[in-house]
C-alpha cells in the first residue's frame, strides 16, 4: 500500500489489472505565475516517469487504468491550483489515451489516499480539520533587540 496526504495537489494512480503493477504520483502544478511553464513541465515529466517506470516493470500501456485524487480548494476564492491540477492530470490522461476510471476531485478538505499498486484498489479518508489562522497585528512602532 502506498499512502499520501492531498490538498490542492494531486495524485495519479495508475495500475495494470492484468500483469497487477501500479504506481502512483504527486502532482503541485500551481496557478499561472512566471514560473508555469517550469511547472508545467514538472508536472509532464512526473506523469511520464510514472507511466515509463510501469512500463519497465513489465505493465502494458494498453492494460493501464487510472483513478486520480486531490485538487482540493483550499483557501476560498484565493487560488484555482486544485481545479488546475485536477484538469491537468485528467487531460493528460485523455491525450495519452490512458482509462480514467475514477476517483475524487475537488471539494474544500484535504484527503489522506491509500493505494494499492497490484489491485487498483483506493480508499481516502478526508481530513476534516481546518487549520485556524490568526489575525495578522500591524507591526509596532518600537523596536526590540535580543
Amino acid at each position: 500500500m502506498i499512502a499520501t496526504l492531498l490538498g490542492s495537489c494531486v495524485s495519479a494512480c495508475l495500475w495494470d489489472p492484468v500483469r497487477e503493477i501500479g504506481g502512483m504520483n504527486h502532482v503541485l502544478f500551481a496557478d499561472d505565475t512566471q514560473n508555469a511553464a517550469t511547472q508545467f513541465g514538472h508536472a509532464v515529466n512526473g506523469m511520464e516517469l510514472l507511466i515509463n517506470g510501469l512500463l519497465n516493470q513489465g505493465a502494458d500501456r494498453g492494460h493501464l487504468r487510472a483513478k486520480v485524487f486531490g485538487g482540493a480548494s483550499m483557501i476560498a476564492g484565493l487560488s484555482s491550483a486544485g481545479e488546475n491540477n485536477g484538469a491537468f492530470v485528467v487531460d493528460f490522461l485523455a491525450r495519452e489515451g490512458i482509462a480514467y476510471v475514477g476517483g475524487d476531485l475537488g471539494g474544500t478538505l484535504a484527503r489522506r489516499l491509500e493505494f494499492w499498486p497490484t489491485t487498483g484498489r483506493a480508499r481516502i479518508k478526508l481530513v476534516n480539520k481546518r487549520v485556524k489562522t490568526a489575525p495578522v497585528q500591524a507591526p509596532s512602532s518600537e523596536l526590540e533587540l535580543f
